[in-house]
């Protein structure tokens, strides 16, 4: 008996674990973190198309002050002339897959003009991207305002 259990611990010990694979950053990972940045991009360029064709028809967005858009409220946000980025900072984010699902969770910078003001935005958010038919979209996104330092 004592043989079996000896061989069952060591087996075990030898087989590699799951979260090594995990730390090298999967497929799935690597490209829902290029979506978000180029999500980033998009939104800073006003490219409404591209946008567009990263978030799905379902999505639900609430904003850093709260306010709540669906797909096409969001979508209009972008492109309002009002309100303009001029750059978004990443300041790093972590994916997490599970599945046809993934969770984004990073902090932002955001610089730009707001009715011709200067406003500079510093935000945790959060993400939910969900792949259907091979096609990550994102699906709900939520952010945070951090206080300034």
């Amino acid at each position: 008996m004592k043989f079996f259990a000896l061989t069952a611990i060591l087996a075990l010990a030898l087989y590699p674990a799951p979260a090594a694979q995990d730390k090298a950053g999967s497929a799935d990972e690597i490209q829902v973190r290029q979506l978000e940045r180029a999500w980033n991009q998009a939104e800073m360029k006003q490219e409404v198309g591209a946008v567009d064709n990263l978030v799905a028809d379902s999505l639900v967005y609430t904003d850093y002050d709260g306010s709540f858009m669906n797909k096409k409220e969001y979508l209009k946000w972008i492109v309002d002339p009002d309100q303009k980025a001029d750059h978004i900072y990443d300041e790093g984010l972590n994916v997490q897959v599970y599945g046809n699902a993934a969770v984004v969770t990073g902090i932002y910078r955001e610089t730009g003009k707001n009715k011709g003001k200067p406003y500079v935005v510093r935000s945790r958010y959060t993400d939910t991207w969900i792949k259907r038919n091979g096609l990550w979209q994102c699906v709900a996104s939520q952010s945070t305002l951090l206080p300034a330092k």
